[in-house]
């Protein structure tokens, strides 16, 4: 039989069949890698981009006061008899509750006679499991404010305006705010938040405390050794191990 001209043999129409199917999967590949590829950039982008879109909200203006002796992150006499040294996260109630009614106490009675040294230490764990590691960015917030001698104005800046854990308390727009608030130079404090310098420090921060058994914050240390491991030292409890220390001096 002579085939009709402009007619399609079998064998042309499943090669067709067979192209245009292998088209079709060729497209849905692209668009599950597109998929997938726009699922990672989500979870990698979108919680920076909830950060910077995030309101700044109020801010607690606090009131600056002097501590003796200061030195970065440190306070009281180098050689000064006594060590304390305190492992906190900035996201940490129990840390915020220490810093504002434990440390000025031992400022004011034993850091400002030159007996006692007093180094904060930094331990960011608290946003292990989230994307926008507020205890890191706070962390290196405090150093960068540190690098203009205000670290305990921010410190204390931090504690006044925490008001929950992976809560957007510390977001960028507000780490920055409380820098603004303190009259920082911004363009220093911008360039030192962005560029991330301390962070080696502040991980020798962390991987010291961990070498030296700190699981949870605050952790306080006296001349080396841990204060109620566990529980969080009452002034009393402190002012023990200090008198102790120095007794032992004698």
């Amino acid at each position: 039989m002579t085939k009709k001209s402009g007619t399609k043999s079998k064998r042309q129409l499943l090669r067709e069949q067979r192209a245009k199917k292998q088209q079709r999967q060729r497209l849905l590949m692209i668009l599950a890698v597109v998929g997938v590829a726009l699922i990672i950039a989500a979870v990698l982008i979108g919680p920076s981009l909830r950060s910077s879109l995030a309101p700044v909200g109020e801010i607690v203006e606090i009131d600056q006061h002097e501590r003796p002796y200061v030195e970065g992150r440190a306070m009281g006499l180098v050689d000064a008899p006594v060590l304390v040294e305190v492992w906190e996260d900035f996201q940490c109630p129990a840390c915020k509750n220490f810093s504002e009614e434990v440390e000025p106490l031992v400022a004011e009675t034993y850091v400002a006679n030159g007996e006692v040294r007093y180094i904060f230490r930094h331990f960011p764990f608290i946003d292990g499991q989230s994307a926008t590691k507020e205890s890191q960015n706070s962390a290196k917030a405090s150093m960068c404010a540190a690098e203009q001698e205000r670290f305990w104005d921010y410190h204390d800046m931090l504690f006044a305006n925490w008001n929950g854990e992976n809560r957007g308390s510390f977001n960028d727009k507000r780490l920055i705010a409380f820098a603004e608030t303190l009259g920082l130079d911004m363009a220093s404090f911008n360039k030192c938040y962005d560029d991330n310098p301390y962070k080696t420090e502040i991980d020798a921060d962390k991987n010291n405390g961990i070498q030296l058994g700190v699981t949870g914050t605050p952790s306080v240390f006296v001349n080396g050794q841990v204060l109620t491991p566990g529980f969080v030292p009452s002034f009393q409890q402190l002012s023990a191990a200090i008198d102790a220390e120095l007794a032992a001096l004698q």
